[in-house]
């Protein structure tokens, strides 16, 4: 019975909780609300542009600097200083094994591919764009055509 009452307790303070966070909210978005003129609106652009980059850029400095402490600047700390294994093979136990399509784990081919498979994935390519573009072309008459319609319609 006692953890129900800490239990309903926890739930109103979250309730609560949300209650006077939309409030403030509500507050923010019309009390303080002002508009801008375009050269503050570019302005703020920038700014919410900026932050996530800004940050994101001081993230990655710092993900690369604990690299650096755990693996060394050029790996030196690490056991294995050599990649072992080339394609769809692999060093297990001291034993070369084939993993992938056909091998431990029976999955589908790593990334290796011959001239043949390169050519025959840029056919493959051009013609997914080539059809995309069609479709697309196909689109705007279709929008064109509309506009048009709606053009008559109004006269």
């Amino acid at each position: 019975m006692q953890h129900l009452k800490e239990m309903d307790r926890i739930i109103e303070a979250a309730r609560k909780f949300n209650e006077r966070h939309e409030r403030v909210k509500k507050y923010v978005h019309t009390a303080w609300r002002m508009p801008l003129p375009k050269w503050g609106q570019l302005a703020m652009g920038c700014f919410y542009f900026s932050v996530p980059v800004v940050g994101g850029w001081y993230v990655m400095q710092w993900a690369i600097g604990e690299a650096h402490k755990s693996i060394g600047p050029k790996g030196e700390y690490l056991e294995v200083k050599e990649v072992q294994g080339i394609g769809q093979t692999a060093i297990i136990n001291g034993e070369t094994k084939r993993i992938g399509a056909g091998g431990l784990g029976m999955g589908v081919k790593l990334a290796i591919s011959d001239k043949d498979d390169q050519e025959r994935s840029k056919k493959m390519l051009a013609k997914i764009l080539k059809e995309n573009k069609k479709r697309s072309q196909g689109q705007k008459e279709i929008a064109e055509s509309a506009d048009t319609l709606e053009d008559k319609a109004d006269r």
